[in-house]
């Protein structure tokens, strides 16, 4: 019996002194990565990180936005991306508007109308910002020649074109 008491304590000691073990170990590799920059994150926090990132971008290429926060100037423009992208898919499924291509150009216009006054794009200097209406792609892009010209850092499609409000998922 004595001997099995013994032999209990000691595995107990031996749990509590690899448990010891392993927690330093984690502590150190912690140490570790933190000291690299290697932290680990959530989809969310990377995708609160890229939206921040895009919308300093996009202040850097718009000095005299109205809007100086980039998490919230980039949630407006996504509002305003979503209506263009709504357009542009109704324009080709239909149903037509009744106004026809007027209707359409109003539409359109009001909201890059919209997208300029919040960026503080105008004057000689303005960025070349257009409403795409085709449905397959995104509804509010930066010419792809003003794009290749200044070498702006801001996402962009396959043609080039600027992207001011893509879909950021933390991917």
């Amino acid at each position: 019996m004595k001997t099995t008491t013994k032999i209990d304590a000691l595995n107990k000691l031996l749990k509590i002194d690899e448990a010891k073990k392993k927690s330093e170990r984690v502590k150190r590799d912690k140490t570790k990565k933190e000291k690299e920059g290697k932290t680990m994150s959530t989809k969310k926090q990377r995708q609160a990180e890229q939206i921040k990132d895009h919308g300093e971008n996009l202040l850097h290429l718009f000095p005299r936005a109205t809007e100086r926060d980039p998490i919230k100037l980039c949630k407006t423009l996504r509002r305003m991306e979503a209506k263009a992208q709504e357009i542009a898919l109704r324009l080709c499924n239909g149903p037509e508007f009744p106004g026809g291509y007027d209707e359409v150009d109003a539409l359109t216009g009001a909201i890059l109308a919209k997208v300029n006054a919040i960026l503080g794009n105008y004057g000689p200097d303005a960025v070349p910002i257009f409403v795409n209406r085709d449905p397959r792609g995104y509804g509010l892009k930066i010419d792809d020649d003003w794009m290749r010209k200044t070498g702006a850092r801001l996402y962009s499609d396959w043609g080039g074109y600027g992207i001011i409000a893509p879909e950021i998922t933390g991917d």
